[in-house]
């Protein structure tokens, strides 16, 4: 091949670059987006369209159901009750981080005696208790209470950071001048934990739940012991059998997968 021929050869497969770099390349990277989990595409090993795969968002088809184990009032004092229900889920790592919810609280005719809305998380594979205090029923008895999810859950793929705190040596005492619970919570884990929350929930020896309280503290330091304390202003009027305590904190999004 002559000098000529060579030189435009090279100045041909130079305007061969310069038009895949100039146009070529970014009209492709303008048309062609790499799958990711907010496409609004079913791709990358989705159960749906941004959710499972590699996405935190997950598809609420492919878990086991949640189920509302039971929800029960107590009169605290004439007129003011405490609201209490379970929240089982039993998927291991998925959790929602927040849903709206509503309390229904009725007489002995199913007429509605009065509701209280919040919202909460549940964790992964565990009971969450959800708890509302000082609900006014007026001078109405109430008799049974209902807990409803009043907006869509958003699954996601999550750690229980409550697994980390032991809850030990509980004691109760439920006569004299009011009750009280005690118990000792520990942090096992190896970085501080904020804002963590307890519900304990007293049930008499035939299995029905009677009392409910909830308490928090601010921090829990690694490593570190600390005392909780539940009270109620009046004796229970049943005797006590099972006690359960949780500690509840919102799931941990698990970006690891």
């Amino acid at each position: 091949m002559s000098w000529a021929s060579r030189r435009r050869s090279y100045y041909f497969l130079g305007f061969v670059v310069f038009i895949s770099v100039t146009v070529v390349l970014p009209l492709f990277s303008h048309f062609y987006k790499l799958p990711s989990c907010n496409d609004g595409n079913q791709n990358q090993g989705e159960t749906a369209p941004d959710k499972g795969g590699p996405c935190t968002i997950l598809d609420e088809r492919a878990l086991a159901p949640v189920s509302i184990l039971w929800a029960r009032s107590f009169e605290v004092r004439p007129g003011s009750y405490s609201a209490v229900a379970y929240i089982e889920n039993s998927n291991k790592n998925a959790g929602v981080r927040s849903v709206g919810y509503k309390f229904g609280l009725y007489d002995s005719q199913n007429l509605l005696v009065a509701e209280r809305v919040g919202t909460t998380f549940i964790m992964p594979d565990s009971i969450t208790p959800v708890f509302e205090a000082n609900i006014n029923a007026g001078n109405r008895i109430v008799t049974h209470t209902y807990l409803e999810f009043t907006e869509p859950r958003v699954w996601e793929r999550a750690k229980n950071p409550a697994t980390a705190i032991a809850v030990i040596n509980r004691e109760v005492t439920a006569e004299g001048v009011g009750a009280r619970a005690v118990a000792t919570i520990e942090n096992k884990a190896v970085s501080p934990l904020s804002d963590p929350s307890f519900v304990v929930v007293v049930f008499d020896p035939s299995g029905t739940a009677h009392a409910a309280s909830m308490t928090s503290v601010a921090r829990l330091d690694a490593g570190t012991k600390q005392q909780i304390i539940f009270t109620w202003p009046d004796p229970f009027k049943a005797g006590v059998g099972r006690v359960d305590m949780f500690a509840l904190m919102n799931p941990a999004i698990d970006r690891a997968n």
